[in-house]
């Protein structure tokens, strides 16, 4: 669409111009964090095109290649440019491939935790009574174990009980750990933000107009509360990618056949101080540029988003 003066009306034009998109473009370490995180979900996602090879095609790998150090150390080729590890696998295609399994289970798992914590905080908020008791409560237990024990615990349990299953169940079980162990900061975030909103005269006037309480809660109250949500599960994503990173590495996360930037960590964490320090540096580094970029993104939303700051 266009206004009378022949300029586009659409949504990303009124995004652009509007105080998001004024906020981002004077933020150089927005635009920097976005660049950054642009670059390793497009190189994830295409990393079939992008990576030089396929490092978990077994028949193409070349055990004489093992070990090799980068492509400006002495030994090393400009085949292999961040070096080899100790199956002959190349650094580089390794990270594309590892930082897009590391992103997938952490953005699902956010997912998952943003549909099960707003619809209880929901739910808890707008009803109130013993089921805001109870749910609340549930919060309280599942805040008194440290995030990462309830996630190994049940990531160990799940790999026990599953000892062959096919890859997607596995995918699952982690996705699920990291989940039950996310939703509640999302549930105590909306429904302190519930309890305000449903006080207000717009959820006062359709409850006098006869709307369902199910159609005021997810047309007129949601909308209202998704704010600081959308905030905090962007930082969230940078903290699901560290604690998928961090089962891998104790040995519970994702199959051995599918490697993620926590088990590329944990198999160079053997040859660190042999001299092969590429083999964990490099994946390491990675890790830390996702979670950096992202959490850097969630500062900036949060900030952007905050009426008080504008």
């Amino acid at each position: 669409m266009q206004d009378p003066h022949g300029r586009s009306t659409g949504r990303w034009h009124r995004w652009w111009h509007g105080d998001v998109g004024y906020s981002f473009r004077h933020s150089p370490t927005a635009m920097v964090a976005a660049l950054i995180a642009f670059i390793c979900i497009f190189c994830s996602v295409f990393a079939g095109w992008v990576a030089p090879t396929n490092p978990f095609d077994l028949a193409a790998l070349e055990l004489s290649d093992a070990r090799l150090p980068p492509a400006w150390m002495e030994g090393g080729t400009g085949k292999y440019l961040l070096g080899t590890d100790d199956q002959g696998r190349d650094i580089l295609s390794a990270l594309i491939y590892g930082a897009r399994i590391s992103l997938v289970v952490g953005v699902a798992s956010v997912i998952l935790s943003v549909l099960v914590g707003v619809g209880l905080g929901l739910l808890a908020g707008f009803r109130g009574g013993w089921i805001d008791t109870v749910l609340m409560r549930l919060c309280d237990v599942m805040l008194s174990f440290p995030a990462i024990l309830v996630a190994l615990l049940i990531a160990g349990v799940g790999r026990a009980l599953f000892p062959n299953a096919h890859e997607g169940l596995a995918f699952g079980v982690l996705i699920i750990s990291i989940s039950l162990t996310g939703w509640v900061q999302y549930a105590r975030t909306v429904r302190g933000s519930t309890l305000v909103e449903r006080n207000k005269e717009y959820v006062q006037a359709a409850r006098v107009t006869g709307v369902a309480p199910m159609r005021i809660m997810v047309r007129h109250v949601l909308p209202n509360v998704l704010g600081p949500v959308l905030v905090l599960a962007t930082i969230q994503v940078a903290t699901a990618i560290i604690t998928e990173a961090t089962l891998s590495f104790l040995g519970v996360g994702v199959p051995p056949t599918s490697p993620s930037l926590g088990t590329l960590i944990r198999v160079g964490n053997d040859y660190l101080f042999s001299g092969e320090w590429w083999i964990t540096i490099f994946p390491g580094l990675m890790l830390v540029l996702i979670a950096l970029s992202v959490n850097l993104l969630g500062d900036w939303l949060r900030d952007a988003l905050n009426p008080r700051l504008r």
